[in-house]
């Protein structure tokens, strides 16, 4: 039987010489982690000028807990990244800055406050149950992709949870229209990086366009209906609809608000569904963690279906999900662009500067984290967890723009792995390497065909 210690196949492998203008840009388009230069993985902070533009690679906690909270008025939303979602997602939560950012987190803040997400624990088990009853159902033998089964678990919570349940919603078809859009970031990335016009056309743009028009649609549907008919549920459309600016009073429009819900369903199903997908991965080639886990879960919950009260008791199960986090995060790249000079160590960054944090890289920095390609659950107990650096574990962000949905994320990762896994078995080719790609978020490059088993 494997150690619990093996070393994971999904491994990153930065280049051994720095690329040229060409080589980048081709490796930006293909996959941006292939762009990281691998001083990223070994120093707290590196220089590099591509593309004619000075790049600060920023890897140290020290120096990051600068960037996202010291300094975080110095730092705003890279133009790249903004190039890349701003067309779908507006201005939206995730890509305003400043005031605009402010209040729209405040209006949904209540909707993510550790009591309603508690309460949001029972649909989290229901959509996981009826995962687990799907599989179950297959003939035996039967393969998932079990990246877009867990897509539509996750979708499942986000419009019960977040948008009342609504039926109208065609899950399959707005999961294949936020694949279709992210496909062509590479894209966007790149020519922002190069500085070419924004009119500048690339392969995959009207598949894209054609998605995002087709995601935006259903929303702005979603809010005229609501507007209409009204509701009394307290739920994320809700608080969007109530939500003023407090300075002018002024209301988010429509448009502001379909944009800030296709944040949130994008956000809070993709991500969340990815950390299972790696999670399923990452236990089937460690069995020994596996059977940790479901005694835990035996523990809490005995021969009966997990229930709310229970999950708060599965602390191997939530560090295993935090473990995943740090090994493949969904968000593997933050960005920014300083609108000052601002000072980093012993490096003074001018105003203008593009600063990546290659979080991706933080979290396998041997002096952080020892041995760091192991997956070892143990790494968030709570005597190791205190010693660390607060700015050594990123998946979530941090400082004042860290993902509101944490918590939420958290819990629901938890439930779901908490539920599948005493029913199910699930293991792939042993021979297979996922990869690993950048599309804004972190996934297997291969997808992660999964063979399912009845315990």
């Amino acid at each position: 039987m494997p150690d619990i210690h093996q070393p994971d196949l999904a491994r990153l492998t930065p280049p051994e010489a720095p690329l040229g203008s060409l080589a980048l840009l081709r490796a930006i388009i293909r996959n941006p982690l292939e762009a990281l230069p691998r001083e990223a993985f070994e120093s707290a902070l590196t220089r590099r000028t591509l593309l004619g533009r000075e790049r600060v690679f920023v890897t140290g906690p020290d120096l990051i807990q600068t960037v996202l909270l010291t300094e975080a008025d110095a730092f705003v939303k890279s133009d790249a990244m903004r190039r890349a979602l701003s067309p779908a997602l507006g201005d939206g939560i995730l890509t305003a800055d400043g005031e605009r950012w402010r209040w729209q987190r405040r209006a949904v803040a209540p909707i993510f406050r550790p009591d309603r997400v508690n309460g949001f624990l029972r649909p989290m088990l229901d959509a996981a149950a009826a995962t687990r009853d799907r599989w179950l159902a297959l003939p035996p033998g039967s393969t998932v992709e079990l990246g877009h089964e867990m897509m539509r678990t996750t979708f499942d919570i986000i419009v019960e949870t977040m948008l009342s349940g609504h039926g109208a919603i065609d899950v399959a078809r707005v999961e294949r229209g936020i694949t279709d859009y992210l496909a062509s970031t590479g894209w966007s990335i790149a020519l922002a990086m190069a500085r070419a016009p924004g009119w500048t056309p690339y392969p995959g743009q009207r598949r894209a366009a054609r998605a995002r028009d087709y995601l935006r649609g259903e929303l702005l549907r979603l809010v005229e209906e609501r507007r209409r008919l009204g509701s009394e549920r307290d739920d994320l459309i809700a608080s969007l609809l109530a939500a003023r600016d407090p300075e002018t009073g002024q209301a988010m429009d429509d448009r502001d608000i379909a944009d800030n819900l296709l944040t949130f369903i994008t956000a809070g199903h993709e991500t969340t569904a990815l950390a299972l997908t790696w999670a399923f991965y990452l236990l089937a080639r460690h069995p020994e963690e596996e059977e940790r886990l479901l005694a835990e879960i035996a523990s809490a919950a005995g021969s009966s279906p997990l229930q709310p009260s229970q999950v708060s008791a599965l602390t191997r199960t939530r560090q295993a999900v935090q473990e995943v986090l740090r090994l493949y995060p969904p968000a593997p790249i933050i960005a920014r662009t300083t609108t000052r000079a601002v000072q980093l160590g012993e490096e003074r960054v001018e105003a203008g500067a593009n600063v990546l944090l290659p979080v991706v890289a933080t979290h396998r920095l041997p002096d952080l984290w020892p041995d760091p390609d192991r997956f070892d659950p143990s790494r968030f107990d709570p005597a190791p967890a205190k010693a660390r650096h607060r700015y050594a574990w990123l998946p979530f962000g941090g400082g004042p723009r860290i993902c509101i949905g944490l918590g939420f994320a958290l819990e629901e990762a938890t439930a779901i792995l908490a539920t599948l896994l005493p029913a199910l078995r699930l293991r792939p080719d042993p021979a297979f390497d996922p990869g690993l790609q950048m599309r804004i978020t972190l996934r297997p490059a291969r997808g992660m065909p999964m063979r399912v088993e009845r315990r």
